[in-house]
């Protein structure tokens, strides 16, 4: 029989410092899937990487990548390998209307679809309501949303801008709605946390991560349990 998470998680954090597991459990209790973010078609190496690691440093889990045209491909330099702390989920279907499914995953979980767009203005994000999970979509640079996410959204939001430029980076966007959010979420009276088995199933992984050869090392603790 193989172990369960508990007894895997107690094997492998004798592997890492106590300071270094303290620092997980730390970071585990302020992440949230409350807010999660839903990138589409975005290419551009540094947006991509710069809006993961504002996820992480936001406490945001999860994120939603949508490739219908483009490979979702970040710059690890820039991202700071934020990428291998949170949860990635691709839609890359071929011939398949990837936003499409992307949406209606996201609704069987409960959350409210939010595009963003600066010509589309339904909602400024400070005045958006958190009486749902929200899943908040960014398009491409140049490109925007498509037409389908647009549409196919049940709000929308823009933030508010005061000079020439038409848009912020969508980099700069995304760090600015989450910030929005997020302290309204932080400071509402909403459960945002994650779940005690949610946090067990994150912890397993970063652990599995900090280790080398965490997969071997389990490997000889399940013969041992075996035996």
């Amino acid at each position: 029989m193989n172990a369960s998470i508990e007894q895997q998680i107690d094997y492998l954090k004798e592997f890492i410092t106590q300071k270094r597991f303290g620092r997980f459990l730390e970071v585990l209790n302020n992440r949230t899937r409350y807010i999660t973010i839903v990138l589409e078609d975005v290419f551009q190496g540094h947006n991509a990487a710069a809006v993961l690691r504002s996820c992480d440093c936001f406490g945001i889990q999860d994120i939603h990548l949508i490739e219908n045209r483009n490979e979702f491909k970040p710059n690890e330099e820039i991202s700071l390998g934020a990428s291998q702390w949170l949860s990635l989920y691709k839609y890359n279907k071929k011939d398949s209307n990837n936003t499409e499914i992307c949406y209606e995953t996201l609704r069987e979980k409960g959350y409210k679809i939010v595009a963003t767009s600066p010509h589309s203005k339904s909602f400024e994000i400070s005045e958006l309501s958190l009486d749902k999970p929200i899943a908040l979509v960014f398009g491409a640079e140049k490109e925007g949303l498509s037409d389908y996410a647009l549409k196919n959204a049940d709000e929308s939001v823009f933030i508010s801008m005061y000079g020439f430029t038409e848009s912020f980076n969508i980099s700069v966007s995304a760090a600015l709605c989450m910030y929005e959010l997020n302290k309204k979420l932080r400071t509402s009276s909403i459960n945002y946390h994650l779940s005690e088995s949610e946090k067990q199933e994150i912890l397993l992984q970063w652990l599995k991560i900090s280790i080398k050869d965490s997969e071997k090392i389990l490997e000889k603790y399940f013969s041992q349990i075996k035996n």
